[in-house]
């Protein structure tokens, strides 16, 4: 027969049950004797106030028992500002492992300053300890001589911390070389002095100092492939002599339509002139027939008029007919 203090027992061992396991969901007590196992000095409160800083304990303290067996001097309080700031916690200590290896200089500010800035400061750190080889497309330039030259270009680079934040990226870097490509195949008289000593425009490149700005420092630039391109000069010169010829075809045409359009007028004119003559002879009849009313020429002056004007009518067909043998002859 259950009593009532046996009632009473279970439900305090209920209770107890219930309060570990809000205890231990709500306080990492599996990764506070972690972190004392590996050596990492840090209080239950300390991660009592992580959770209720909204801080995921384990974000903080792996990382910080990473540092710690690494001899880095870090705190939990520099790990958890920069959580709270939006970093990658986890990914800083990397680097801070990674440079203190390599003995590269890299305080925890710095790396944190490069994470929140968006580059990848693990990625640099193996960058400054491995340079990384950049391969630019193929850059066209056009020596003196109107050849084109094709360049195509490793740069080795390896990363700057220093300038990583603020440091412009490949891309100007790519560009600024590319620059320095087409300017050196630009300078040359004959495009065989680059095909003969390609190395010409490594030297002339890198002594420009490309580096300045960006994140990387330039360890050198070698040519990988180099080839010619079209005759650049030969075709602008065609292109010009087309556009000459088209203008000169231009200015024909004018000329032409000038030319035909005073034929025009001038055919105007002698329609014009015809178009008077024919008036003035239709005039004449109407001149005599006066002249006789008047008196002023007689029947016979009119009678000789008629006959000169007849015989000249004659002599005209006589002329118009064709000779013998030029008939004969078709």
């Amino acid at each position: 027969m259950i009593t009532g203090g046996t009632v009473a027992l279970l439900l305090m061992i209920g209770l107890i049950i219930i309060a570990l396991a809000i205890l231990f969901t709500f306080v990492p007590v599996m990764l506070w004797i972690s972190a004392l196992a590996a050596g990492v000095r840090v209080s239950i409160f300390t991660l009592i106030g992580m959770r209720l800083r909204r801080v995921i304990p384990s974000r903080v303290i792996n990382p910080l028992i990473k540092a710690v067996k690494a001899g880095l001097n870090l705190s939990t309080n520099q790990l958890e500002s920069h959580y709270l700031a939006g970093g990658n916690v986890d990914r800083v200590v990397n680097a801070l492992i990674a440079a203190h290896r390599a003995n590269i200089e890299l305080s925890f500010e710095r790396g944190a300053a490069i994470d929140l800035a968006g580059r990848d400061v693990l990625e640099a750190v193996q960058m400054s300890v491995n340079p990384k080889v950049i391969e630019t497309p193929f850059i066209s330039g056009v020596a003196m001589d109107g050849i084109e030259v094709k360049a195509k270009a490793r740069i080795t680079v390896r990363a700057n911390i220093d300038r990583l934040v603020g440091g412009a990226g490949e891309e100007t870097v790519i560009a600024r070389v590319g620059e320095g490509i087409v300017s050196t195949i630009g300078s040359q008289i004959d495009h065989k002095k680059v095909l003969e000593n390609p190395d010409l425009i490594s030297q002339t490149v890198l002594a420009k100092g490309l580096d300045s700005g960006t994140a990387f420092e330039i360890l050198s630039i070698d040519i990988a492939d180099i080839d010619i391109g079209k005759n650049i000069g030969a075709e602008l010169q065609t292109d010009q002599a087309e556009a000459d010829k088209k203008i000169a075809q231009a200015k024909a045409e004018e000329r032409r339509a000038m030319a035909v359009a005073q034929e025009q007028e001038m055919k105007a004119k002698v329609q014009e002139m015809k178009a008077k003559v024919v008036e003035a002879e239709a005039e004449v009849p109407l001149a005599m027939a006066e002249a006789l009313r008047t008196g002023n020429i007689g029947v016979m002056d009119y009678m000789n008029i008629q006959n000169i004007s007849a015989d000249t009518d004659m002599r005209g067909s006589i002329g118009k007919i064709t000779d013998p043998k030029e008939e004969d002859e078709y």
